[in-house]
């Protein structure tokens, strides 16, 4: 069972498996701006990684999670104003990044949204339990 302690001094969640990893890393995600952020730097780190390898310029293989990491990180740190999910889960963040990523460019952003509101509600549902 994997734990994450979150930035709200509660106590860790702890998930079972991704399936419900996901809508708390969406709730992380709660904010479209903090989505959009990593929607273009995913992009853009990926672009990065592909050309320095078209290219054979390592600086630019090594910039790539830079970039995406980056402009990730910043939105948490100035859009939602919360910790991201991979210092805790990093490969389940991983995975949701493209799963929320994949998500956007189906259209699905307001889906994600509800997610976001559904998983805030029920950490509050929980902490106010606890």
């Amino acid at each position: 069972m994997q734990t994450y302690d979150d930035t709200q001094g509660r106590a860790p969640q702890q998930f079972s498996s991704f399936d419900e990893f996901f809508p708390y890393y969406v709730g992380q995600h709660s904010k479209p701006a903090t989505r959009w952020f990593h929607f273009v730097g995913t992009h853009l780190g990926a672009i990065s990684g592909v050309i320095g390898l078209a290219t054979r310029k390592p600086v630019l293989v090594a910039q790539a999670p830079v970039i995406s990491y980056g402009l990730a990180w910043f939105s948490h740190f100035t859009i939602e104003k919360n910790k991201p999910a991979t210092f805790g889960h990093p490969l389940w963040s991983a995975r949701g990044d493209f799963k929320m990523i994949a998500m956007m460019w189906q259209g699905r952003d307001a889906e994600l949204t509800r997610i976001a509101e559904d998983a805030k509600r029920f950490t509050v549902h929980e902490g106010a339990a606890a």
